[in-house]
């Protein structure tokens, strides 16, 4: 039961911390939201994008690491050398925090919405690196995969529900500089403890 609570919070821990940086997807929702237009199913969209992208990563790299040691242990040090620099660089992100501004547009349909999402979410390389590789490739070497894909999935819902939702709200709070300081703080504790985690063989 330990290895699966353990697995879990690392998959909510990593896809948390990665899935918070200032970043187009981001300011997509967050501006869908504030205008009201089409929030929900975008943020449907980017939900079952992610999941899609982390279950394939995480057993599709499971698989493949299972079966050669060699493997299993370049990813594991690749991961480790990857959450301490996005670590580092979620500290340097600190020192000079950004905000993140909404844009505005005329009202578009359903249809075009939801093919912009879609763009803005599977034409950036980021997504693949973020998602496929990195937390599949973590995903991969927990002691219980499906439950590390879980808490991926719940990162990922609970954020985009929470732009979608409380867009309004939160655009006041993701406007100012020290809300994302203090977001890029506790990013950085998260990718060095789950570094060490690897670090320990897991």
């Amino acid at each position: 039961m330990t290895g699966i609570w353990q697995s879990y919070f690392n998959g909510l821990l990593v896809t948390g911390g990665l899935i918070m940086a200032i970043g187009a997807q981001n300011a997509f929702v967050l501006a869908q939201s504030l205008r009201r237009e089409h929030h929900m199913a975008v943020a449907l969209l980017c939900i079952v994008c992610d999941i899609v992208l982390v279950s394939a990563g995480v057993f599709g790299l499971a698989a493949l690491l299972t079966q050669s040691p060699t493997l299993h242990e370049i990813a594991r040090w690749g991961g480790v050398a990857f959450l301490l620099w996005y670590g580092a660089q979620a500290l340097r992100r600190a020192m000079r925090p950004q905000a993140l501004l909404q844009g505005e547009g005329t009202r578009r349909s359903r249809r075009a919405v939801l093919a912009t999402t879609l763009a803005v979410t599977l034409l950036n390389p980021h997504v693949y690196l973020d998602t496929v590789l990195l937390i599949g490739s973590l995903g991969a070497q927990q002691p219980t995969p499906g439950a590390y894909a879980l808490g991926a999935a719940c990162a990922s819902t609970v954020w985009f529900l929470a732009l979608a939702l409380g867009g309004a709200w939160l655009a006041p709070w993701l406007a100012r500089p020290l809300t994302w300081r203090l977001l890029d703080i506790g990013v950085a504790c998260m990718m060095f403890f789950i570094a060490a985690q690897l670090i320990r063989g897991l």
